[in-house]
């Protein structure tokens, strides 16, 4: 970077605003910025019923079909996830915000009561799968591998399942935004 981008990012930091610098804020303000496609992770089996609102997911290759997701270890779903084998990834579109707040834990439903809110079919390997989503994937657990405090779950793509084209759902600077 260059003396004046370093300076620039200085000047619009949290201590230049007196809050004391902080470095993981400083992140999480930085992360904020970035914006992401808003998906529901949700996983059934053994380990029993979960799921969460998730931004960090990516694809990694197209053979075979690969993708990752990003879960908090200590997570409830993190545990089923790791239990269960398998999970799905659905992509929110346009409208959806309340229905990504339930599973963020943003309001009172918890567990498998977060299931009451949507439209939810079971789909391979007894996954939950999101029947109105933009695109639902069925995945595998193929490796896990813990990064400071979350879960790298890298997992092979068994099915995908397209739902209507439309408008979808991203998070940045801290609201839900269509596009």
């Amino acid at each position: 970077m260059t003396d004046k981008h370093t300076a620039r990012a200085a000047a619009n930091s949290p201590e230049a605003s007196g809050a004391g610098f902080r470095e993981a804020d400083t992140f999480r303000d930085a992360m904020s910025r970035v914006a992401g496609a808003v998906h529901l992770v949700a996983t059934d089996g053994k380990g029993g019923k979960a799921g969460l609102t998730a931004t960090a997911v990516a694809s990694v290759a197209a053979d075979p079909p690969t993708l990752l997701v990003c879960l908090n270890a200590t997570s409830r779903t993190a545990a089923a996830l790791r239990a269960n084998g398998y999970f799905t990834v659905n992509t929110l579109g346009a409208g959806q915000q309340e229905l990504a707040n339930v599973f963020a834990g943003r309001t009172p439903a918890k567990g498998e009561v977060r299931f009451e809110h949507g439209k939810w079919e079971t789909g391979a390997e007894g996954q939950p799968v999101l029947a109105d989503a933009l695109v639902s994937f069925t995945v595998r657990v193929a490796e896990i591998k813990p990064v400071a405090t979350h879960l790298i779950v890298i997992g092979e793509v068994m099915t995908i399942g397209f739902g209507q084209a439309h408008a979808g759902l991203v998070y940045t600077r801290r609201a839900y935004h269509a596009v």
